[in-house]
């Protein structure tokens, strides 16, 4: 008979199967629709950004900020299409990374489902409300998140960060309030927040190990990216190429991270992405700006 984590990890598997096919039909009606549009077949650059955002997200670093910053710094993606790359394109790697982690990692299975659930909740509306958002939006959005993966990155660097405890599981009042902040977390995700971070706090207030963080994080983005990478796909808010090279190229690096690597000293290299990370967020609300601007100037 099978366990509960193995019928959530079979469920995971099916979600995702479903989720590559609505994105395979779609990408290829797309593509005949549009014989000089957007081409599937990723370029080196977008493999490689894949590649080295999913490494350092499977060691604690978090990818979707670094992915945001250097889709602007390479000018590769249109602002407005970035929250949706993200979802759809690190969706495969994250699957990789919970059947990890959910696998080796003990975590409550009541506390692990219920945190899921919420975090799927919130990406489906928050998926709808961001895939209709203009662009000036969706800069300023993207940019206030930045900022906090930013503080959540120097909270980090600094070694302020609660220590936690050393439960497995919530029950209770701990449990309704986590479940409510992660509804709210997976809502956010489809701005282009990334969940590591806010979890890892989260799990270690409520007085959890922090290690549980990883099934629940991991666990939560396996769900809630393919429920919101469907919505961005059916409605094209996303950059094919760029999340073609996300998935292909960060899958092999979450196996490499996770089953060779599995730490490495990344004080350097946090500091390093929370200066990236700021001008990103710099950038993206000048632009919001200017965006919203030039919507407001008379014209004729």
């Amino acid at each position: 008979m099978l366990s509960p984590k193995n019928i959530l990890l079979i469920a995971m598997l099916v979600l995702t199967a479903v989720f590559v096919a609505i994105w395979v039909r779609t990408a290829r009606a797309r593509r005949a629709g549009d014989a000089g549009g957007q081409g599937a077949s990723p370029g080196p650059l977008h493999l490689a950004i894949g590649f080295v955002t999913n490494f350092f997200d499977t060691l604690g670093i978090g990818s979707f900020a670094t992915t945001t910053t250097l889709y602007r710094l390479r000018r590769l993606v249109p602002d407005q299409l970035i929250p949706g790359t993200l979802n759809v394109g690190h969706t495969p790697p994250t699957i990789v990374q919970a059947l990890i982690y959910i696998t080796i990692v003990q975590v409550e299975f009541d506390t692990l489902l219920l945190l899921i659930i919420a975090a799927v909740g919130g990406s489906w509306i928050g998926a709808a409300i961001v895939s209709g958002l203009p662009r000036a939006e969706i800069q300023r959005g993207m940019g206030v998140a930045l900022l906090v993966a930013a503080l959540l990155m120097v909270a980090t660097a600094l070694n302020v960060l609660p220590l936690g405890g050393d439960a497995l599981g919530l029950s209770g009042p701990t449990l309704i309030l986590a479940v409510g902040i992660n509804f709210v977390l997976g809502a956010l995700m489809t701005l282009g927040i990334g969940a590591y971070a806010p979890i890892m706090i989260m799990v270690s207030l409520l007085g959890m190990n922090p290690t549980a963080a990883f099934p629940i994080m991991m666990g939560s983005c396996a769900f809630l990216m393919p429920v919101a990478g469907m919505q961005f796909v059916r409605k094209q808010k996303y950059h094919l190429r760029a999340s073609v090279g996300l998935g292909l190229g960060g899958m092999p690096a979450v196996l490499i991270a996770a089953l060779i690597v599995r730490s490495l000293p990344l004080t350097y290299v946090r500091w390093l992405v929370v200066i990236v990370v700021l001008y990103a967020a710099t950038t993206l609300l000048r632009a919001s700006v200017v965006e919203a601007s030039e919507q407001r100037a008379p014209t004729g």
